[in-house]
C-alpha cells in the first residue's frame, strides 16, 4: 500500500504530461526535443516517488527533469514535480531545509526562464510566480510538519502518562514501604532486642526488666504515634477535586466559619501544585486544632507570594472558654503532621504561642503554581496557531500572484505607455501589500485581520479617484480578493466556533463587492463600458450574490479543518487525564490497602506492646512485640514482592510469547494467525524481544473483531513484522503510540489504511527501554 501511495501521484502527473503532448494543444515536439520530454517526465517520476524516503534527493531530480524538459519543449512542458517534492521537504526537514530548498528551485526557475530570452518585466514576472508558488507549496508543508510534529508530541505524551499509570501502584507501594520502613520496622526491632535481652539477665540484673519496660513503652509509644499518623494520611485520600485549589482553600474556611468562629482568609486565586495541595491540609489541621484548644477564639488564615515562596500564616486569638475534654481528641499528629505536609513539599513548618496567649502556626513553601493563562480554549487554540513558514508563504503569495500578472502585462506596452503608467502600477503595487500583510496576524486575531483586509480593500477606490488611475492597471485591484478569501478562513479555522464566526462570510462579501463597485464608478467604466448609477447598484449586487457562495464555502472548509483538529487534541487531553486519573486511582487503592493492614495488624500489636509495658509485664510485652515486628516484616514482604499475595512480577515476554498471546485471542474467539517463528526470533536481543512483543500486542489489542495475520521474517539484518486485520491499529493514538514504539527501537513502521502493519526494527540493535513508551 505504501508503494501505491509513492507512486500513485508520479504517475498520475506522467499521465497528463503524456496527454498534454498526445493532444497537441501546444503543438508537438520531434526528434530530439521528443525525447528529452520522455527522459523529464521519466526522470521526474521517479524522483517524485522517493519523495517520502529521500525528498532532498526527489526535488534534485525533479529540478533536473525541468531543467532537461522545459526548454526542450517550452510551451507543454507542466514541470509539477518540483512543487510535489518541495511539499514534502517541507513536510520532512527542518524550515532552514526548506528555505534553501525554495532558494534552489526558484534560481533553476530564473535560469530556465534566462535561457529561453525571457528579459524585462516578463523575467521577473516569471520568477515572481514561480516564487509565488513555490512558497505556497512549502508554507502548506511546514503547516503539515508542524502538525505531525503536535501529534507525536501527545502521543509520547499519552505513552508516558499511560507508563505512570501502569507503574502508579508499584512506585506507591514501594515508597509506602520504604517510609513505614524507617518510621516503625526498627523501633519494633529494638524493642524486641531489648526485651529479650532483659529477660535473659532478669536473674542476676533486676534492674534491666525496668529499663526495659521503660524502653519498650516509651518506644511503643513513639511507634504507635507514627504509625497512627501514618494511617492518618493514608486514609486521607477523598476523592481527587478538579475546582482550584485556592477555591477549595476558601471553602475550607468558611466551612470552619458555619462553625461558629470567625475565620477570615486572604489567599491568591491562582494556587496550584504540591504546595497548593499542603496548604490545604496545614490549614485544616491548624483550624481543627485551634477547634479543639481554642474554641469560640477568632482565627485568620493568610498566603503570601514573594521571592518565588508561598508564606502561609494561620494563627488564633486566646480561647475564651477553657477547653473541656479535648485532651484525647484527635489521633495525636499535631504539629507533627503539619510539619510532614511542609516537608513533603520541600518547605519548613515552625509553631507556637503567640505573646497575647493565641497560637500561630507559619510555613514557608516554594511557589509552584504554574503560569495560568487567561482563556482555558485559547491555549488549545495557540496549539494550531504554532506555525513558522505557512503564513509568511501565504502573505507573499497573495502579494506575488497579483504583482507578477502585472508585471507579466507591461511586456505588451510601449516605453512610453511604460514611463506613462509605471506611477500607476507602484501605487496598485503598495495597496496590494498593504491589502495582504494583515494576514500575518491571521491565527492570533482573526477577527481584528479580517476586519483591517475589509478596511484596506477600500484603498483601491480610494487611490482611483484620488490619482485618476488607469483602467489598465486599477483592473488588477480586484486580485486582492485572495486577500479576504484567506482572512475569512482564518475566521473560521482560529475563531470561536460557527456561532461567532458566520457573519465572516457576508462581511467578506458584501466589504468586496462594495469596494470593487465603488472602484468601477471611481474609474467610470467596468470592462471597457462606461458605468452609470443603476449599474453600479446591479454590479454591486450581482458581485455579492457571486462572492457569498465562494466566502461561505471557504468559511465552511475552515470550519471542518478546525472541528478535526479540535477533536484530535481533545481525545489526547481526555486520554492523558483518564490516564493521570487511573494512575491516581492506583495509588489510592494502595494507600487504602496499607491502612486497613496497619490498623488491622500492626497497630494492634503495638498497643497492646504499650498496654503490657504500662502493666509490667515483661514476657507479653516481649510476645506481643515480636507479634507486631512479624505483621510488620510480612507487610513490608508483600509490599516489595508487589502486592498481598506476594507474587513477584513476570518477566519481561519475548517473541516466543507471541504464539501464547495469538493462542489467548483465539481461545477468546478471534482468528489469529502467526507465521514466521521460530526461526526470525532467534538470536534477537532482550530489548528487541520485547519491542515486537509489544508491538503486536499493542496492534492486536485496538479492538478489531476480525481475523489477524502477523507475520515475522528476518531480512538483511532486520525484522520484518507485518500485521493485517487490524484497522483500529492504522489511524489515531494507537497508531501514533506504535510510531513511537517503532521509533524508540530505531525501526520504521508503515500504517496502510487497508488495515495492515508493516514494521522493520534491526535485528541486532538495542533499542530504548519499550517501557516508555508502550501503549
Amino acid at each position: 500500500m505504501e508503494t501505491m501511495r509513492n507512486w500513485c501521484l508520479p504517475l498520475l502527473l506522467a499521465a497528463g504530461q503524456v496527454a498534454l503532448l498526445w493532444s497537441g494543444p501546444f503543438g508537438t515536439p520531434g526528434g530530439p526535443a521528443l525525447l528529452c520530454v520522455a527522459a523529464a517526465v521519466v526522470l521526474e517520476t521517479i524522483g517524485a516517488s522517493r519523495r517520502r524516503t529521500a525528498p532532498v534527493r526527489a526535488l534534485a531530480c525533479t529540478l533536473g527533469a525541468l531543467a532537461v524538459g522545459g526548454p526542450a519543449w517550452p510551451d507543454g512542458y507542466l514541470g509539477l514535480g518540483p512543487l510535489v517534492a518541495l511539499y514534502s521537504v517541507a513536510v520532512r526537514c527542518p524550515v532552514p531545509v526548506t528555505l534553501r530548498a525554495v532558494a534552489a528551485a526558484v534560481g533553476v526557475e530564473w535560469v530556465l526562464a534566462a535561457v529561453q530570452e525571457h528579459r524585462g518585466p516578463a523575467l521577473v514576472a516569471e520568477t515572481a510566480l514561480a516564487l509565488g508558488g513555490y512558497l505556497l507549496c512549502a508554507g502548506l508543508g511546514e503547516a503539515r510538519r508542524q502538525w505531525l510534529a503536535g501529534r507525536l508530541t501527545a502521543a509520547r505524551r499519552l505513552a508516558g502518562a499511560e507508563h505512570a499509570r501502569r507503574l502508579a501502584a508499584d512506585q506507591e507501594r514501594r515508597r509506602l514501604a520504604r517510609e513505614l520502613h524507617d518510621v516503625s520496622a526498627h523501633h519494633l526491632t529494638s524493642v524486641v532486642v531489648t526485651v529479650d535481652a532483659a529477660r535473659r539477665l532478669q536473674d542476676g540484673r533486676p534492674d534491666l526488666a525496668a529499663e526495659a519496660l521503660a524502653f519498650a513503652e516509651r518506644t511503643g509509644a513513639e511507634t504507635l504515634t507514627a504509625l497512627q499518623r501514618l494511617v492518618g494520611l493514608l486514609r486521607d485520600t477523598d476523592s481527587p477535586d478538579h475546582r482550584p485549589m485556592s477555591g477549595r482553600i476558601e471553602e475550607l474556611v468558611a466551612g470552619f466559619g458555619r462553625l461558629g468562629r470567625p475565620v477570615t482568609a486572604r489567599v491568591p486565586g491562582d494556587l496550584a501544585g504540591p504546595s497548593a495541595e499542603a496548604i490545604h491540609g496545614i490549614v485544616r489541621e491548624a483550624l481543627t486544632n485551634a477547634l479543639r484548644h481554642a474554641p469560640g477564639a477568632a482565627a485568620r488564615v493568610q498566603v503570601t507570594r514573594a521571592a518565588g515562596l508561598l508564606r502561609l500564616t494561620v494563627e488564633n486569638a486566646p480561647p475564651r472558654t477553657a477547653p473541656q475534654g479535648t485532651g484525647r481528641l484527635g489521633g495525636g499528629r499535631g504539629v507533627a503532621g503539619m510539619r510532614e505536609r511542609a516537608a513533603a513539599a520541600g518547605g519548613e513548618l515552625t509553631a507556637g504561642p503567640t505573646p497575647e496567649g493565641g497560637w500561630r502556626v507559619s510555613a514557608t513553601l516554594p511557589d509552584g503554581a504554574e503560569p495560568r493563562r487567561p482563556d482555558g480554549p485559547g491555549r488549545r487554540r495557540d496549539v494550531l496557531r504554532e506555525q513558522r513558514l505557512a503564513d509568511p508563504a501565504l502573505v507573499s503569495v497573495a502579494m506575488i500572484l497579483p504583482l507578477s500578472f502585472v508585471l507579466a502585462l507591461t511586456e505588451d506596452w510601449s516605453a512610453a505607455a511604460r514611463r506613462a503608467t509605471l506611477p500607476a502600477l507602484l501605487v496598485v503595487c503598495g495597496l496590494l501589500v498593504l491589502h495582504a500583510v494583515p494576514l500575518l496576524w491571521r491565527r492570533r486575531a482573526p477577527w481584528p485581520v479580517l476586519l483591517a483586509v475589509l478596511a484596506t480593500a477600500w484603498a483601491g477606490p480610494a487611490a482611483v479617484a484620488a490619482w485618476h488611475l488607469p483602467s489598465s492597471t486599477a483592473q488588477f485591484l480586484p486580485a486582492g480578493a485572495l486577500v479576504e478569501t484567506l482572512a475569512v478562513y482564518a475566521v473560521a479555522a482560529y475563531g470561536r466556533g460557527p456561532g461567532r464566526t458566520w457573519p465572516a462570510p457576508v462581511a467578506a462579501a458584501l466589504g468586496t463587492a462594495g469596494a470593487m463597485t465603488v472602484a468601477s464608478w471611481a474609474d467610470r467604466s467596468v470592462g471597457g463600458e462606461p458605468t452609470s448609477a443603476g449599474g453600479a447598484v446591479l454590479l454591486a449586487f450581482l458581485l455579492s450574490v457571486l462572492l457569498a457562495p465562494v466566502f461561505t464555502a471557504v468559511w465552511g472548509a475552515g470550519l471542518v479543518v478546525r472541528r478535526r483538529r479540535l477533536r484530535a487534541l481533545a481525545f489526547d487531553e481526555f486520554a492523558f487525564a483518564s490516564s493521570m486519573w487511573q494512575a491516581d486511582r492506583a495509588a489510592e487503592a494502595e494507600r487504602r490497602r496499607l491502612a486497613a493492614t496497619l490498623r488491622d495488624a500492626v497497630l494492634e500489636h503495638t498497643r497492646a506492646l504499650v498496654g503490657a509495658a504500662r502493666r509490667g509485664d515483661l514476657a507479653e510485652g516481649a510476645g506481643t512485640a515480636r507479634a507486631a515486628l512479624a505483621a510488620m516484616r510480612e507487610m513490608l514482604h508483600g509490599l516489595g514482592d508487589g502486592g498481598e499475595t506476594g507474587a513477584r512480577l513476570a518477566p519481561s515476554p519475548a517473541v516466543g510469547d507471541l504464539e501464547v498471546l495469538c493462542r489467548a485471542l483465539r481461545r477468546g474467539g478471534r482468528d489469529v494467525r502467526l507465521r514466521g517463528l521460530p526461526e526470525a526470533g532467534r538470536d534477537l536481543p532482550p530489548s528487541v524481544q520485547v519491542s515486537v512483543y509489544r508491538i503486536v500486542e499493542a496492534a492486536l489489542g485496538a479492538g478489531d473483531p476480525g481475523p489477524a495475520r502477523v507475520s515475522l521474517r528476518r531480512w538483511r539484518g532486520t525484522l520484518r513484522i507485518t500485521v493485517t486485520g487490524v484497522r483500529l491499529a492504522v489511524a489515531g493514538p494507537v497508531a501514533e503510540r506504535l510510531r513511537v514504539q517503532a521509533a524508540a527501537g530505531e525501526g520504521r513502521i508503515v500504517c496502510e489504511p487497508a488495515g495492515t502493519l508493516r514494521v522493520v526494527l534491526p535485528a541486532g540493535a538495542v533499542p530504548a527501554p519499550v517501557q516508555e513508551v508502550s501503549p
